[in-house]
């Protein structure tokens, strides 16, 4: 059963455990689709007696800061989960799933561990993994290191001074942070502020940028990267730049000079002018 609760409706004292609880974020008040409906199936079926719960625009304060307020405002729904992820688990607990997410194996081994990420490939040439909350969070309520998530977002806008989009990612921003903390990216598991996190194979065997799929005996999920907030031309530049070879190779380079027109293009309409000439001044 899928849950949407009322503000303020549902208690969770305890800090000791991580409760059985699946959170998931569905803003704008679209259709959902069948994909995320599958995907949400496969949450029921490994997780047979915990409680679904949907956030939304009915039980979720839109007001909470200005980056919320600011990205619900230009009806970017995905960015306004990014800041709703942290701030549900820590207030409640549970899990969090994006709703492109297929589990495909039980958790419960790393649920007994304790509080988890997982990782994603690092999309830019020989660099090391990524942290992706939207592969799946567990916590236990009041945990500190999603303090500091919430915390640092309620310093920052969605809009930059010229009322331009900041587009900067929850995988670059919480990435950012972990690294304060010593996080490597390094393909181990790594257990940084009482969470674990776990290499790509575990929550990201597809990677984004080759679409090359590697699956181990620890994958437990698949991303499918349904990338909703991407614009029909960030699409187009994914579908250009996608290179089976790695993004060390010629013929990657080689789509990156095909592709550079529409990133131009895509930065302008992002970022603005302005935007553009102070990323070309760094």
């Amino acid at each position: 059963m899928i849950l949407v609760l009322k503000k303020e409706s549902y208690n969770m004292s305890s800090k000791s455990y991580i409760p059985k609880i699946i959170h998931y974020c569905w803003f704008g008040g679209s259709p959902m689709p069948d994909s995320a409906k599958q995907c949400i199936s496969s949450w029921k079926k490994f997780f047979p007696d915990y409680k679904i719960i949907e956030w939304n625009e009915s039980n979720f304060d839109l007001n909470c800061c200005d980056y919320v307020k600011e990205a619900y405002k230009e009806k970017k729904w995905a960015f306004v989960s990014d800041y709703a992820r942290f701030w549900i688990l820590y207030k409640y607990g549970g899990l969090y799933f994006d709703t492109d997410v297929e589990i495909i194996k039980s958790l419960n081994d790393l649920l007994k561990k304790g509080p988890f990420m997982g990782e994603e490939a690092g999309r830019e040439s020989n660099s090391k993994s990524e942290c992706n909350p939207g592969l799946g969070l567990a916590a236990m309520p009041g945990l500190v290191l999603y303090k500091e998530v919430l915390d640092y977002y309620s310093t920052q806008h969605f809009l930059n001074l010229d009322g331009s989009i900041n587009q900067e990612t929850v995988v670059t921003r919480t990435s950012d942070i972990l690294r304060k903390h010593g996080f490597q990216g390094d393909g181990s598991i790594e257990y940084i502020n009482g969470v674990y996190i776990y290499p790509p194979e575990y929550f990201c065997p597809i990677n984004y940028m080759t679409g090359k799929v590697t699956f181990t005996e620890n994958t437990r999920s698949i991303h499918h990267f349904s990338a909703t907030w991407h614009s029909g031309l960030e699409e187009l530049i994914v579908k250009i730049e996608r290179c089976s070879k790695g993004t060390d190779s010629a013929e990657y380079k080689m789509k990156r000079i095909v592709s550079l027109p529409f990133r131009v293009i895509n930065k302008i309409k992002t970022q603005g002018l302005s935007g553009v000439m102070r990323a070309m001044g760094k």
